[in-house]
C-alpha cells in the first residue's frame, strides 16, 4: 500500500476523500401538492360539517364552484331510499340542489326509463371520464344528458363546454348523480403562469381571467375540459359528498323516528269539557335527533272537572323519552282516581322510584279546575311556575311551593287552592320556553310573564301563540311543552246537587228531585227518561252504598247526571234471562242515554249518563 501523498506537495492521498452529492433541490411541484392535499383535506371537512341535507348540499356547491367547475348539479333519487333497507329500483331523479347554473330547473323531476342511461348510470354504469360538447366524446355522455336535462337545455350550452357526470355512492346503493359544468374557456395549465393569488384552490384560474366564447380563436377550446387531475378530485369529493348524504339521510331518519317516537307518546287532542277551553303545542329541540321528555295531559274528572298536567323528565334520549311515557300512563290513572293534586303528585313519586328511575328526574305540575266552584287546585314538583291571567289581563307567576323533583322520594306535596273565575286562564309550560344558553330562567319567566299581560286576547290558542313569541333565534336546545286553559266556568244555577241516604224510599226521592230541576230548567221533554234513568242508577248505588249516595244535575249544551257512592265495585252489564227481576237497569241506561259510563274514584265511583237538549 502506497503512502499517501501530502497535499502541500500535490501528492493524492492513499485514501480517496469522501464525495458528498449535492444539496437536493426542492420539487418544484412539492408545494403545490401539499396546498392540493390541504384543500382536499378542507373541503372533505366543509362537505362533512352538517348533518342537514340542504346544509350538505349547498357546501358540496361552495367547494366545488368555482375551484373546480363554473357550476354543479346535485339530482337525488326521489323520493329519498330509506338507507336501512334495500332501496330498490329508482323511479325518479330530482334536482335537488344547483350552483352557478340554472340547467334543470324547468323539470326538476325526471322519471327513471327502465333499461335507460339514467337506470344504467343509478345501477353503477355510468360512463367514464369527461367529455367536451362539440367533440366525438360527448357521443359517450349525451343519451344520459339528454334524459337528464332534455334535448332543448342541452342544446343551450355553448359548444366547448365540459361536463363531468360523478355518481354519488352511499354505504348501500347510488343515491343520486353529481354534474360539474365547465364553459368554455382556458386550460388550468394557462393559469400556471399567473400569480398564486389569481389561481383557485384547484389551480383552476378565477373566472375574471378565463377568456368569455367570443374571445376563443376556435369554435371550441379543449382547454376547458376536465384533465385527469380534475377528474380525480372531483371523483374524490364525489365519493364524500355521497358518504355524506348517506349520513344527513340516516340522521333524517333517526330524528324522525325518535320524533314520531315522542310524538305517540303525547296525546294527539284534548277533551274538551264544558266551562274551560284548552289548548296544547309541542315543538321538538332542533339541536340533535336526542329526544326529550316533555309531556302535557289533560283528564275529565266527574263534576265537570279537568285535570291539566305538564312534566319535564331530566335528560335528552330515548330513555327520557320512555320514562316520559311511564309516568305519564301512572298521571292518568292516578288523575282518574279524582286524588288531591299533592296526593297524584306522591304516588308519581313512589311509582318512580319503584321503577328504579332515581338517575332520571322529572318535574311536574298537576292542576285541577272546578268550573262549577270556579277554584283550581294546584300542586308543583320542582316545575316552573304557571302564569295566571286575571279576567282584567293581569298576569302573576304562581307563587306556589316548589317541592322536589318526582324520582327524589321522602318529600311532601303540597296543594295550593286559588280562584278561577270567568274570563281568567292558565298556563302551563316546560322550561324549554324560558330557559336557553343566552338567557336565564328568572329573564325568561319575567319576559313570558309581560308578554302574555299585553295580549289583546286569552283565548287558549292565543295565549300558546303570544307564549311562543319570546322564544330566542336560532335553534331550540330543549324541547317545549304548553297547555293553555281558558276558564268559562258553569253558573251554579245550572247545576243540581243533592245528597241522598241509602234508604229503599231513595230512588223515588231522587226520581221527584231530578224531574223537578228539569222542569225549573224548562227540559220536560227529557224528564220520562231522565227520571228512569236515574231511578236505576240510584237503585243500583244504594244496594253497595254505606254512606250518602250523591246525585248531581248539570246543563251545559247537554244534560249530564252523575250519581256516587262509596263502592269500587264498577257496574257491568249482563244478559238478564226471561224471569230474572234484576240486572236490566243498565241496559235500560245504554239505550235511553246518548253516552254513559262509570269512573272509579279514590273512595268509590261515579256512573254518568249524558242526553242532548232538546
Amino acid at each position: 500500500m502506497r503512502d499517501p501523498r501530502n497535499p502541500q506537495t500535490g501528492q493524492p492521498p492513499a485514501v480517496p476523500a469522501q464525495r458528498r452529492p449535492p444539496p437536493a433541490t426542492p420539487a418544484p411541484q412539492a408545494p403545490r401538492t401539499a396546498e392540493r392535499l390541504a384543500v382536499l383535506d378542507s373541503a372533505s371537512r366543509r362537505i362533512n360539517s352538517s348533518l342537514d341535507l340542504a346544509a350538505t348540499l349547498r357546501n358540496l356547491g361552495k367547494v366545488l364552484v368555482p375551484a373546480l367547475a363554473d357550476a354543479a348539479v346535485v339530482h337525488l333519487r326521489e323520493p329519498l331510499p330509506n338507507i336501512e333497507r334495500d332501496p330498490g329500483h329508482p323511479t325518479a331523479l330530482r334536482l335537488h340542489h344547483s350552483h352557478g347554473t340554472k340547467l334543470g330547473h324547468r323539470t326538476r323531476t325526471r322519471a327513471v326509463r327502465p333499461g335507460g342511461a339514467l337506470a344504467q348510470a343509478l345501477g353503477q354504469q355510468l360512463p367514464a371520464g369527461p367529455v367536451v360538447l362539440g367533440t366525438p366524446s360527448a357521443a359517450r355522455l349525451r343519451p344520459l344528458l339528454e334524459e337528464l336535462y332534455g334535448a332543448r337545455a342541452l342544446g343551450r350550452l355553448a359548444t366547448g363546454t365540459a361536463l363531468l357526470a360523478l355518481p354519488l355512492r352511499g354505504r348501500k346503493a347510488v343515491l343520486g348523480l353529481l354534474v360539474l359544468i365547465r364553459r368554455p374557456g382556458k386550460a388550468a395549465t394557462d393559469a400556471a403562469t399567473a400569480t398564486d393569488a389569481a389561481v383557485t384552490p384547484f389551480g383552476r384560474p378565477p373566472a375574471t381571467a378565463r377568456p368569455s366564447a367570443f374571445e376563443l380563436t376556435s369554435a371550441f377550446d379543449l382547454a376547458s375540459a376536465f384533465d385527469a387531475t380534475d377528474s380525480a378530485t372531483a371523483a374524490h369529493l364525489a365519493t364524500k359528498a355521497g358518504l355524506a348524504v348517506d349520513t344527513a339521510l340516516r340522521y333524517s331518519r333517526e330524528r324522525e323516528i325518535a320524533d314520531q317516537l315522542q310524538r305517540s307518546m303525547l296525546p294527539t287532542h284534548l277533551p274538551q269539557r264544558h266551562g274551560v277551553r284548552l289548548a296544547h303545542r309541542y315543538l321538538p329541540s332542533e339541536s340533535g335527533a336526542q329526544v326529550g321528555g316533555d309531556w302535557y295531559d289533560s283528564v275529565p274528572l266527574p263534576g265537570n272537572r279537568v285535570a291539566l298536567i305538564v312534566g319535564d323528565v331530566m335528560g335528552h334520549s330515548l330513555t327520557s323519552a320512555a320514562i316520559m311515557g311511564q309516568l305519564r300512563t301512572s298521571a292518568q290513572t292516578l288523575a282518574a282516581l279524582d286524588l288531591p293534586p299533592h296526593e297524584v303528585l306522591y304516588h308519581l313519586d313512589e311509582q318512580a322510584q319503584r321503577l328504579g328511575r332515581e338517575q332520571h328526574l322529572a318535574t311536574c305540575v298537576y292542576a285541577v279546575y272546578d268550573p262549577i266552584a270556579n277554584r283550581v287546585v294546584i300542586a308543583n314538583a320542582g316545575h316552573v311556575p304557571p302564569v295566571l291571567v286575571q279576567p282584567d289581563g293581569r298576569t302573576e307567576l304562581l307563587d306556589l311551593p316548589p317541592g322536589a323533583p318526582i324520582g327524589v322520594g321522602g318529600v311532601d306535596f303540597t296543594s295550593t287552592e286559588l280562584p278561577a273565575p270567568p274570563g281568567s286562564a292558565l298556563l302551563l309550560f316546560t322550561d324549554g320556553l324560558v330557559e336557553s344558553r343566552r338567557r336565564s330562567l328568572t329573564t325568561g319567566l319575567e319576559l313570558l310573564r309581560s308578554r302574555i299581560s299585553t295580549a289583546h286576547r286569552h283565548s287558549p290558542e292565543h295565549l300558546c301563540q303570544e307564549a311562543l313569541r319570546v322564544l330566542p333565534p336560532g335553534d331550540r336546545a330543549d324541547d317545549i311543552a304548553l297547555l293553555a286553559a281558558a276558564f268559562d266556568g258553569i253558573p251554579a244555577e245550572d247545576v243540581a246537587y243533592w245528597y241522598l241516604q241509602p234508604r229503599h224510599e231513595t230512588p223515588g226521592r231522587a226520581r221527584r228531585l231530578a224531574g223537578h230541576a228539569l222542569r225549573r230548567w224548562g227540559l220536560e221533554p227529557l224528564a220520562e227518561n231522565t227520571e228512569l234513568m236515574v231511578s236505576e242508577l240510584v237503585t243500583n248505588a244504594i244496594q253497595h252504598a254505606t254512606r250518602p249516595v250523591t246525585l248531581r244535575l248539570v246543563r251545559t249544551s247537554v244534560l249530564r247526571c252523575e250519581v256516587g257512592d262509596d263502592s269500587a265495585l264498577l257496574p257491568r252489564t249482563r244478559r238478564a234471562g226471561p224471569e230474572d227481576e234484576r240486572g236490566r237497569g243498565l241496559q235500560i241506561v245504554a239505550r235511553c242515554a246518548e253516552r254513559w259510563g262509570a269512573t272509579r274514584l279514590g273512595a268509590g265511583k261515579v256512573v254518568w249518563f249524558e242526553q242532548r237538549l232538546p
